[in-house]
């Protein structure tokens, strides 16, 4: 895609969270999706600025506020002191922007608020249902929001959203298998409300291997050792940990399919797509964005209990695996999403206008 006569060139700044570099050097959902809109935004003409950490790899003017993206960090630094650093350097410069697009969640409001004749967005990545978050989209009544699916939306519905724009991959990322594996895959975090547990029940219910690739947070160590360590036996059930992103195509290309049993209001679900973009069907479960992003019989099946799940393991093999990726090129290429934003800035900056 080519950026058109209607977007101008815009100086444009994206804020990245620090806890992980852009683009992620593992896992990272959030800094991936910012690495790649910035790239393609820059590919499009605009004079992009990123503030992430120092480690970061990027075609955009880079303001790094530490050398390390806090995760990988051995030294553990102060989270909060870092992003109160950044903030205040987005500040210094916010009238070099045309646009300022924020991905910190909630943390920058505050400040937002107080450079009214600087135009900024904010896009949620995060769940919405945490008590608290209610009443501070509430205060912040005025503050632009883009939501990465519409059922993220549901908790604060009446906040000021603007879209959703889906999350979207380079189409060269990962590249399609035609025929499926031997093996279910499940990829991401180790968490509760991820469904390890539910993965690993479905793999053994349908005897077929489970292969594992996932991080652990310091926060989930004591859950994985205590509750999930002892279904690992390396063999049926196999624990990979965390991979980059070049080994993703081959360890989801060569999945039957990708299972997503999750036991939250997921707001996207990154790892859906790029199954999808390997050729590859998910299983998910009927919750958050799942009915959005899997089409139900073409790119997997929206299931509502283990049984279900089972029995969309074997009709798994049946689905077509070039349909899969003519989808994903269809619904969640990165142009398409930067597509989006450019359209949500446009919209920002007409209503911006006026107060300055």
């Amino acid at each position: 895609m080519t950026r058109s006569s209607f977007h101008p060139r815009l100086r444009i700044a994206q804020v990245a969270p620090l806890f992980e570099s852009v683009p992620p050097k593992l896992y990272g959902g959030t800094e991936r999706v910012v690495s790649y809109l910035t790239e393609d935004l820059v590919r499009q003409g605009h004079a992009v600025t990123l503030f992430a950490s120092g480690d970061s790899v990027t075609a955009a003017e880079l303001i790094a506020i530490c050398d390390r993206a806090l995760r990988l960090d051995p030294a553990r630094p102060d989270a909060f002191a870092l992003h109160a650093l950044m903030l205040e350097r987005v500040c210094r410069h916010a009238s070099s922007f045309d646009v300022i697009h924020f991905h910190t969640d909630g943390l920058h409001l505050p400040v937002a608020r107080r450079c009214p004749r600087v135009c900024s967005v904010t896009t949620l990545h995060g769940r919405l249902d945490t008590p608290g978050l209610a009443a501070l989209y509430r205060e912040f009544s005025e503050q632009p929001l883009v939501s990465i699916s519409n059922a993220q939306r549901g908790p604060i519905a009446s906040a000021n959203w603007l879209a959703t724009v889906y999350h979207g991959l380079p189409l060269q990322i990962h590249t399609a298998t035609e025929t499926p594996g031997q093996y279910l895959a499940f990829l991401g975090r180790i968490a509760p409300e991820k469904g390890i547990e539910r993965a690993i029940e479905i793999a053994r219910r349908s005897d077929i291997p489970l292969k594992i690739a996932a991080k652990i947070d310091r926060s989930d160590q004591e859950y994985f050792e205590t509750e999930v360590a002892c279904l690992i036996d390396g063999s049926l059930i196999d624990f990979i940990g965390e991979i980059t992103e070049v080994e993703k195509t081959r360890f989801l290309g060569d999945a039957i399919a990708l299972l997503f049993p999750i036991d939250w209001p997921e707001p996207f679900g990154l790892t859906m797509i790029e199954a999808m973009a390997c050729g590859t069907p998910v299983i998910g479960f009927r919750r958050g964005s799942v009915p959005e992003i899997i089409d139900d019989g073409v790119t997997g099946f929206i299931v509502d209990d283990l049984d279900a799940a089972v029995d969309c393991v074997a009709r798994a093999r049946g689905l077509s695996r070039k349909r899969c990726r003519e989808k994903f090129e269809q619904r969640f290429q990165v142009a398409q999403m930067s597509q989006g934003y450019c359209d949500v800035y446009e919209l920002a900056l007409q209503q911006t206008r006026p107060v300055s």
